[in-house]
């Protein structure tokens, strides 16, 4: 029984202080008669000693003493709380991509707030948070909503650890996010935009051109259409496949198969008799970006710059000003709200066509 528990538990170098094979910290104290143990919800050692002497001040009923992580900065707290989304990237509860998501949204927070980093949490105030977002509203709703958000993901680090009992950014009012229509080249200005890719005279112009075409013509997220193989273009059936990354799959973790358009279908036989020789497995396009080829072109053809994201909106505009349903768009954009993010983006393709087809009644 004894070796079984050595084990499962190892102790610390702090008294009261266990940790299991898990990785997980636990509490164990003696009131004279039995032990008390008690989780402490963490793997991290610097937020477990604190939450350990909360444990034991509220048994005793005193105040426990001041301890080093009581000092703990912004850019510690903001340590422990990045190596928790790390973890979660490696056990593939989070995606590659919400991690470099939630460093740029921190990366931003730092330059707008330099010296909030060297900051002890616990001098921090709910004024001094207000004042941070007064500087930086002239940020797009969302970015803000979500910085505001990675601003109180830190505080709550300090929360659990016992240094601070209220949440200084919790009084930062989110902003209204407006869903307005995106801005997109019309049908003649993607053609020109497609043709100025392809002969800008660069070595990857014309596999550029392809990628562009092919985000357009099938809706897919950047990332899906990197990973696309040529198995997964089943000709017979006029359908592609979509997997997404390897390891991570598609955002919402699930293969989806959605139609291929006719456009798509010239685009991808085109390509297919240029590369006959090439596996099944091998990789439909040679490149997975071309964001700079777009800028140049958008630049010299004077249109409005538009990006990766933008050409899957511009397949679901096609779609829809088509004639096909927003929830079947939805469906073939891989979202799993069953149209609701579609209506709130597009919803005002859906009033135009009403519009129009009202105009056609006739009594």
């Amino acid at each position: 029984m004894e070796t079984t528990k050595a084990k499962i538990w190892q102790k610390t170098n702090t008294q009261n202080l266990l940790r299991h094979v898990s990785g997980k910290y636990y509490a164990r104290v003696s009131n004279g008669r039995k032990q008390v143990w008690k989780s402490l919800k963490t793997s991290h050692l610097s937020v477990a000693k604190p939450r350990l002497a909360k444990f034991i001040q509220e048994r005793a009923g005193t105040v426990a003493p001041d301890t080093g992580s009581a000092k703990m900065t912004f850019a510690e707290a903001l340590e422990l709380h990045m190596a928790a989304l790390v973890a979660k990237v490696k056990t593939r509860e989070n995606k590659p991509g919400t991690l470099h998501y939630w460093k740029q949204i921190y990366a931003a927070l730092d330059r707008s707030w330099p010296e909030l980093a060297g900051s002890e949490i616990r001098r921090v105030t709910a004024s001094d948070c207000r004042k941070w977002a007064m500087g930086f509203s002239k940020a797009s709703s969302t970015r803000f909503n979500n910085t505001v958000a990675g601003l109180r993901h830190v505080f709550e680090i300090a929360i659990e650890s016992g240094i601070i009992y209220a949440n200084p950014a919790s009084k930062v009012s989110r902003q209204k996010v407006r869903n307005e229509a995106p801005t997109l080249p019309s049908r003649d200005e993607f053609t020109a935009l497609v043709d100025g890719v392809a002969k800008a005279g660069a070595w990857c112009s014309r596999d550029c051109a392809d990628f562009i075409q092919g985000l357009a013509f099938t809706g897919c997220r950047k990332g899906e259409a990197s990973e696309m193989e040529w198995r997964d273009l089943d000709f017979e059936a006029e359908k592609i496949i979509v997997r997404g990354d390897p390891i991570t799959a598609t955002k919402n973790g699930e293969i989806r198969r959605v139609p291929m358009i006719p456009a798509a279908r010239t685009l991808f036989e085109r390509m297919r008799a240029d590369r006959q020789e090439e596996a099944k497995t091998e990789k439909v396009f040679r490149v997975n970006e071309a964001q700079k080829a777009i800028d140049h072109a958008c630049k010299k053809l004077g249109i409005t710059r538009i990006t990766h994201h933008d050409l899957r909106h511009l397949f679901a505009t096609i779609c829809i000003e088509s004639g096909v349903d927003i929830p079947t768009v939805s469906r073939w954009l891989g979202h799993k709200d069953g149209g609701v993010l579609a209506m709130k983006t597009y919803g005002h393709l859906r009033d135009e066509h009403s519009t129009q087809q009202a105009a056609r009644v006739n009594f």
